[in-house]
């Protein structure tokens, strides 16, 4: 074997094992997410962004109620002018989003969900860094009710 076939097989080599090995590395994140990723979505999740605002029923002062937390209904919220599309039921996010994991992943960093669409209003479109979109995953998957 010349030295230029040896060194196109390497670099081959090389190739095939670094593409592998990322899809092994994020499949491992997803299988169990560690405790870290967890609390970073739930810091993501309730104190930046406050799913919970529209994404949890409210009570009758309209207040969110922890035992529906991020189950999804009726959007309590109305625009002050008419908005054309405007939400009037929002999805359950606890124990996971609806959809596949990829497609959550994907609306979560580029603000397009899995209608090839940007979300509803008053839905702004996301747009996480994919460790962010996956903290924020984790977290969602943790809630059991």
């Amino acid at each position: 074997m010349t030295t230029l076939a040896r060194l196109s097989l390497g670099i081959f080599a090389l190739f095939v094992i670094g593409r592998s090995q990322p899809a092994a590395t994020a499949h491992a994140k997803q299988a169990a997410p560690d405790s870290s990723a967890i609390e970073r979505g739930r810091y993501i999740v309730e104190d930046l962004v406050q799913c919970s605002r529209c994404h949890t029923p409210g009570d009758q002062a309209g207040e969110g109620e922890r035992s529906n937390w991020l189950r999804g209904g009726p959007l309590q919220i109305r625009p002050t002018y008419p908005i054309a599309n405007w939400a009037l039921v929002t999805p359950r996010l606890a124990g996971g989003p609806p959809g596949t994991d990829a497609e959550f992943i994907h609306l979560m960093t580029t603000g397009i969900a899995r209608t090839g669409q940007p979300p509803k209003p008053p839905m702004l479109r996301p747009h996480m860094t994919r460790s962010d979109a996956e903290a924020v995953l984790a977290y969602l998957k943790s809630l059991k009710y």
